[in-house]
């Protein structure tokens, strides 16, 4: 396999001039839209989650798993559903998932049973799974390595990005009209994407006759992710030293290994575990749980702090973080130039540097913060941080490989973006239970919940600053040297 480095300066010569047609816009625009949509549909959810207990009559535990829900079938399905997509046709694969989550947000707006709504919610993140990877590998097989594909990867994640920054203002805004928009308002844009889709993305030929079936890989992947991801949501709640989550973690891991042998024996396996073994790959794959792991689990702790501490209210909260959600949305006309100019290495470095940072000087916080030299300047830099880092993380994961392995590779960054993300909440949720003062949060002082929280937000720095480490290690710096922008 060749070197990124080499295939990028290579493809930029040859494709400088490049302009994209109105074909390749439209495409373009159709995959960036729905994950934009997955990203929304994460974040809104999450400022509407007390308003959905208090109509539902949910408590805390069963209001978790509306967003647990969601996880759990996304991170648990993207490894299947990116290679699925590279077997089955991408064009089909996208269609039909998109449509199922335009079906499951249309129920999840109208029930009334707790039980139907995580179901609903379990159902959308199945869709995502697929919907994700293969907008992903529609991307990297219809626009050429090099400068024309990094451009639309850098738009297309940080349309996701965006999507997930910009939808705790719009989960705020229809949250303030009913929880109920923050699903409905997905039907209308998911069932124009299709329309579209079907006009705008091109027709794509399986490859069935060159990959084979490897149906026992396919379900013993599933059936191990699924075990992993259920067992990484539930184990806060269950407790990580109790039966249920040593045995959860003992299954899955069982599960995977045959999952491994497997692969190593059939003669078309789903997966070629030798694209692990590039050094770009697995380090851009490190980067992207370090980021988003981190992220997550900082944006469910501010939840809490700016809420619980503060007492501000939803929309206040979300308006506060909007400056991240701006940062990244107006990066997206510029994303590739940066790539092109310092490439995905240096631009790596330095997002997780910015991210790291954001999180430290967030740490000083207290109970009485002024906005503006307080909470602003890490909100500011998390935003150049995931501008950065983001598009960078997407460009190197996939520079490199072979079309046939599209797919696949779009499928490891986002099962390592989601799974990454959810192990990282379960451990910072599991530390901020574990230093929990007695009382309840009507009861403890402003300071006694700041006290409780603090664990979680030194985690997210940590967590941060080692992916830059790993993003900074030998390997990576002579790469980064190797790969100079071209003249």
């Amino acid at each position: 396999m060749t070197s990124p480095s080499t295939l990028t300066r290579s493809a930029e010569q040859l494709h400088t001039a490049v302009r994209w047609t109105r074909a390749q816009w439209l495409l373009l625009m159709v995959v960036c839209t729905v994950l934009a949509l997955d990203g929304l549909d994460v974040s809104m959810v999450g400022v509407a989650l007390p308003s959905i207990g208090h109509e539902l009559h949910l408590g805390t535990d069963s209001l978790q798993w509306i967003v647990s829900a969601y996880v759990l079938g996304y991170g648990s399905l993207l490894l299947l559903g990116g290679r699925l997509a590279d077997l089955l046709g991408r064009r089909r694969i996208f269609l039909i998932a998109l449509a199922v989550f335009a079906a499951a947000s249309l129920l999840g707006g109208l029930v009334n049973d707790p039980t139907l709504l995580i179901a609903t919610r379990f159902v959308k993140g199945l869709a995502a799974a697929f919907t994700a990877p293969t907008g992903f590998s529609i991307i990297t097989t219809n626009f050429a390595e090099g400068r024309e594909r990094n451009k639309a990867l850098s738009i297309f994640t940080t349309f996701g990005a965006s999507g997930f920054s910009l939808g705790l203002v719009v989960g705020g805004l229809m949250t303030s009209l009913s929880w109920r928009w923050t699903f409905l308002v997905s039907v209308p844009i998911a069932v124009a994407v299709v329309l579209l889709g079907m006009l705008f993305i091109p027709r794509d030929k399986p490859s069935m006759q060159e990959s084979g079936h490897d149906v026992w890989g396919a379900v013993t992947l599933a059936l191990g992710m699924l075990g992993l991801v259920y067992t990484l949501v539930s184990a806060p709640e269950k407790g990580w030293g109790s039966v249920a989550t040593i045995a959860g973690f003992a299954i899955s891991a069982a599960v995977l290994a045959t999952f491994a042998v497997i692969e190593n024996r059939v003669k078309h396996p789903l997966i070629r575990f030798g694209i692990l073994r590039e050094g770009w790959v697995a380090r851009a794959n490190l980067s992207a749980i370090g980021l988003f792991g981190s992220y997550l689990s900082f944006q469910f702790i501010l939840t809490m702090y700016l809420q619980s501490v503060l007492g501000w209210s939803p929309l206040g909260m979300a308006l506060a973080l909007l400056p991240t959600g701006l940062l990244v949305a107006t990066s997206a006309p510029f994303a590739d130039r940066f790539i092109e100019k310092f490439g995905a290495p240096k631009l790596i470095l330095t997002g997780l540097t910015s991210l790291g940072l954001g999180y430290v000087l967030f740490l000083r916080v207290g109970t009485s913060p002024n906005y503006v030299l307080d909470i602003l300047p890490s909100v500011i830099l998390l935003g150049i941080g995931f501008a950065l880092a983001f598009p960078s993380i997407n460009v190197q994961a996939t520079a490199g490989i072979r079309d046939s392995e599209q797919g696949l590779a779009a499928g490891l960054i986002q099962t390592s973006t989601q799974v990454g993300a959810a192990l990282v909440l379960a451990v910072t949720t599991a530390i901020v239970s574990g230093h929990s003062t007695n009382g309840t949060s009507s009861t403890l002082s402003a300071a006694a919940m700041l006290d409780q929280y603090r664990p979680g937000l030194v985690l997210s720095a940590a967590v941060a600053i080692a992916a830059l480490l790993v993003a900074a290690s030998p390997a990576r710096r002579r790469r980064a040297l190797a790969e100079q922008p071209a003249a």
